[in-house]
């Protein structure tokens, strides 16, 4: 298992701050006695571990099919619902939303293949990133995706409660594969994604899914 590159700052930063306050317990709070000490020392190392779990890089597959949107994330489906998109598509899509929590993997993956064609971040709140608002009023980066018979897909990253950061690789103008590396959220968050109405969906609220593995819908044919 590798760690994602957004991790090695915190991670590092994260250790060095226990180390240091282990140091601090063990030279300046007196007396102590010595099992509290070594129990707050182990309390500290699984705190560290757990950080580092979190920008963890797990090796998957990389499936391409033209007709499937794939899961852009790790998470469980909160929200299937066909929306009025006004910031960029202008018209009725079929939103599915899906929620990180804090334990699950935190890299996002790219549903389709295509063209990034539009890219925009938003500065905002930072409500519970399940909250209905969340979409709307959250700190959040949205992409949008032209498929090769010029459909188009988009995905928006938002910002959670705990989550504040949110990394995006994508540009404009460039060329991207179904299931390459999207980006990086930060501790807890939620992926939305607008689908053509027509779309075949796969999946229902509650479902768990995988990032770059668990289809969520199929493209209908165009006539």
């Amino acid at each position: 298992m590798k760690i994602n590159k957004e991790g090695y700052i915190i991670i590092s930063v994260t250790g060095l701050i226990c180390i240091a306050l282990w140091l601090l317990a063990y030279f300046f709070i007196k007396p102590m006695v010595a099992t509290y000490l070594w129990i707050f020392g182990a309390l500290l190392f699984i705190f560290w571990l757990f950080v580092m779990a979190f920008f963890r890089q797990p090796r998957r597959v990389q499936i391409h099919d033209d007709e499937l949107i794939f899961s852009p994330c790790d998470g469980r489906v909160v929200v299937t619902e066909v929306v009025t998109d006004d910031e960029y598509l202008k018209g009725e899509m079929l939103q599915v939303s899906i929620f990180m929590s804090v334990t699950n993997v935190h890299m996002n993956w790219l549903p389709v293949g295509g063209e990034v064609e539009y890219t925009k971040h938003h500065h905002g709140r930072f409500l519970v990133a399940w909250h209905p608002k969340s979409s709307t009023e959250n700190e959040r980066t949205t992409t949008v995706i032209r498929l090769k018979d010029g459909r188009k897909v988009l995905i928006r990253q938002i910002a959670g409660f705990v989550a504040r950061r949110i990394v995006n690789y994508m540009k404009p103008g460039k060329r991207v594969q179904q299931n390459s590396v999207m980006g990086f959220i930060k501790f807890g968050s939620r992926v939305d994604l607008l689908l053509p109405k027509d779309s075949e969906l796969f999946v229902e609220i509650g479902d768990p899914v995988i990032g770059s593995q668990t289809p969520i819908a199929r493209l209908s044919r165009k006539k």
